[in-house]
């Protein structure tokens, strides 16, 4: 296989909701689809999905628009490869810059398996013929605010709700959302907003008491120590997010007892490759996972539900339906859930029509490498 052309389209769509993390709040995404194109005309999309903002990491779409355009499409086109597994290899010696090199293998395993006729989850290797989906929630300005989202997201058919929390916003807002939903799955992330103040540690291990299935990168990033000490001392499971970025990450942290259960973001890895290999290290350690998202677009959430179809994938992943996010989405047909489940396409390649038309409605800049002849 041969990529001939490669083109980057920065997207803009707005939030139905507004959301609030610990660190900031956002009424709209921009995110950079990537079009690869072979010698025999076939189309793969992949979706860089980088905040704006330096917030949840180092990469912004600025960043990624730079190392994209600079080095990842320049790498990959007039270059022949045979499997998607070696198109990492041809940018081995950029350092970092996951977010950008994830959009770039995503659109590579989907013009690979919609070139070779199967389906992303069957390319992937996925079992599953629909996964479970849960819906994160961001701050709200009260706890009443945030019980109206929760119900109607439950009255959906949602079994999983994540709250976002942050210093000040955390045991009482818990409180009340287990009082009113004792059987929900119910789960808590700081996005490591969190330091080792006697205060802040006591208000963590104070959220044990509420039956949470985990409680999501408490601590900042590096700080493994944090995490691992926490776990010590509840029995609430401790998931990783941002701290894991690559495979070495992974196995740092359980030498040190730093997770129960892992975060896996195709785009924070790397790529579909990459996540693969989470996947598949954590369940030589016993380890389950689940598909956490970045309010990706049609095409990144089209890629996150065939990875949630692997076998360790066993908690509900952050695979909700795009219409929580999206007035109109960039495939057709949009991602749907019913009753909170999702079913896994078995087209080829990525499962959804993507609708050109729309995305060139709503691209704020576009640009082209083509591969020399």
């Amino acid at each position: 296989m041969r990529v001939t052309h490669a083109s980057l389209h920065l997207v803009r769509l707005p939030l139905v909701h507004r959301f609030r993390t610990s660190s900031h709040a956002k009424d709209h995404l921009d995110h950079i689809l990537v079009r690869l194109t072979d010698e025999s005309g076939a189309v793969g999309w992949g979706e860089i999905a980088s905040a704006s903002d330096p917030y949840y990491s180092p990469e912004t779409a600025d960043t990624c628009w730079l190392v994209a355009q600079r080095y990842l499409l320049p790498a990959v086109a007039g270059v022949r490869w045979d499997d998607p597994a070696e198109v990492a290899g041809l940018w081995a010696n950029v350092r970092g810059h996951q977010f950008a090199k994830a959009g770039v293998d995503i659109a590579a395993w989907a013009l690979w398996s919609l070139s070779g006729g199967v389906s992303l989850a069957t390319a992937l290797g996925g079992t599953r013929a629909t996964v479970t989906a849960g819906v994160s929630l961001g701050i709200e300005p009260t706890i009443g605010d945030l019980l109206a989202e929760v119900t109607k997201h439950v009255e959906a058919g949602y079994p999983r709700a994540k709250l976002k929390i942050a210093p000040g916003w955390d045991v009482e807002p818990v409180r009340a959302v287990r009082a009113a939903f004792p059987d929900l799955l119910l789960h808590v992330d700081a996005n490591g907003a969190y330091g080792e103040s006697e205060d802040e540690v006591r208000a963590l291990r104070s959220l044990d008491e509420h039956g949470l299935t985990m409680i999501e990168q408490p601590f900042a990033p590096r700080n493994l120590l944090a995490h691992a000490a926490l776990q010590r001392d509840i029995s609430t499971p401790v998931c990783l997010d941002e701290s894991i970025d690559t495979l070495d990450d992974l196995r740092t942290a359980v030498v040190l007892g730093a997770l129960r259960v892992l975060n896996i973001k195709v785009s924070r890895l790397g790529g579909l490759g990459p996540a693969v290999a989470a996947h598949d290290l954590a369940a030589e350690h016993d380890i389950p996972v689940w598909c956490g998202g970045m309010h990706e677009f049609g095409v990144g959430r089209a890629a996150n539900v065939a990875l949630s179809s692997l076998p360790g994938f066993t908690l509900p992943s952050d695979v909700s339906a795009s219409d929580k996010y999206y007035e109109r989405d960039v495939v057709t047909p949009p991602v749907t859930a019913a009753g909170g489940v999702v079913t896994v396409p078995t087209a080829p390649g990525l499962g959804h029509e993507v609708d050109e038309e729309f995305i060139a409605s709503v691209t704020v800049r576009s640009a082209e490498i083509a591969a020399d002849s």
